[in-house]
Parts: C-alpha cells; structure tokens; sequence
C-alpha cells in the first residue's frame, strides 16, 4: 500500500472480525516500530505482544474489557521505560566505534549520563539549565524525572504510530487505547514502577460495525498556522 493510502486507511476500530493476523505482518510492523525516531537514540521505549490468551483475556479486562479490546485479535502494550536508558547508551558507544567523534562520545558518556541520572540533583539542572538559558538558547528540559518520563513517552508514541501506519499497510487495522488500568497492566507485564504504559493497541481485520461513524477532523485553517 502507497504511504499516504496507509494514512487514509488507518482508522480506530471498536470491533474486529474472528480473522487472524498472521505472525508476518505483525513482526514486520514491529520491526518499523523500532525504526521510529526517538531521543537521542537512547529507545527508552519496551513493546509488549500480548499474544497468549491468558495474558491477552487479561489485558482486555484492564481495558474496561471495551469492544477494541474483547475481540482483537492481537494486543500490542507500548511502554515508556527512562530506566533503560544505560542499554542504549552502551550499545550505542559500540557502534560508534572507537573513531567516533569526540563531541559524540562526549554526548553518550557525560551528557546522557548526567540528563537521565542523578535524580537528587534535579534542583541543580534545573538552575543550570536557566541560568545558561540567560545568555544563549538553551533547552530548559529535562532535569527532573518527570521530564525524563516525557521524553519517553513522546519517543514511545511516534514507535506506536509506525506500528499502527505499519498494520495499516498490510491491510489490517488497529486502535490505540488509553482507556485501561495502568496498574493492572503493569502486574500483568511485570513493569517496574517507573514504567509507563503509553498505550496498548489492538490488532485485527475490521468487522464493518468497529467503525463509530465518518472520519472527522477540524478545519486546516484552525489547526494549522503558518507563520
């Protein structure tokens, strides 16, 4: 399917037909999640397939057991994770090489370590950060914790929107759900409490009642301003 076919396709769908979707399609719209951009590289994102019925019944009751859930075939958890950070980090200084530049190596192994720990010190940063703010343009985030679970969460989200652009173009459908019990869901992954559990998508071929009604968008002359 033709890119911007892909994006007229793609709807939120509340009712999926028994149809199965194949292992294929859903690793190959995995893969292009991984390719999203995202912070610095650091890919503080984790994906969860859902993909047995035990744990998949499970998720759906987390869901408030709503229609896009109950008969998906598939579920797809998207969870930010900033404790993960040192992974990328590491695997990141490899692949670089040992004949990186040293504005980079410095990137990886003082400025990444100081943005995403010591978490006592985020008073400190955050006074850093405005008083150089001062004198030249500078990002005044993140040095809190929060901060840092933002940045992760808006690196997780564009990974879930390759992922539903992906399934979209396999002729499948998806809908992103925000409606669930976080906590439930983390039991039921096993997530640390700084996790965040972003979104979780449903997966399956559309039954002709999952549509709530006509697309609608507001005008492009209220959304978009071009200065």
């Amino acid at each position: 399917m033709e890119f911007f076919d892909a994006i007229n396709a793609r709807r939120s769908i509340r009712k999926y037909t028994p149809e199965a979707v194949p292992s294929e399609v859903m690793n190959k719209a995995l893969d292009a999640a991984l390719l999203a951009p995202n912070s610095s590289n650091m890919q503080t994102w984790r994906i969860y397939w859902i993909h047995n019925e035990g744990p998949k019944k499970e998720t759906a009751l987390a869901c408030m057991n709503q229609g896009a859930a109950r008969t998906a075939q598939e579920l797809v958890a998207f969870v930010a994770d900033p404790t993960t950070w040192k992974i990328a980090q590491l695997a990141n200084l490899e692949h670089l090489g040992p004949n990186a530049p040293a504005a980079v190596k410095t990137y990886y192994t003082k400025l990444m370590p100081f943005v995403y720990s010591w978490r006592i010190l985020a008073p400190v940063k955050w006074l850093m950060f405005n008083i150089m703010g001062i004198f030249k343009p500078m990002p005044r985030k993140p040095w809190s914790s929060r901060d840092i679970e933002e940045v992760a969460v808006k690196s997780t989200a564009l990974a879930a929107e390759n992922f539903m652009l992906a399934i979209s173009a396999q002729g499948f459908d998806t809908c992103p759900m925000e409606g669930f019990d976080e906590r439930r869901v983390k039991k039921i992954l096993r997530l640390s409490c700084r996790a965040r559990v972003v979104m979780i998508i449903s997966v399956g071929r559309r039954d002709p009642e999952g549509l709530w009604g006509e697309r609608f968008r507001l005008p492009k002359d209220i959304v978009i301003k071009k200065i």
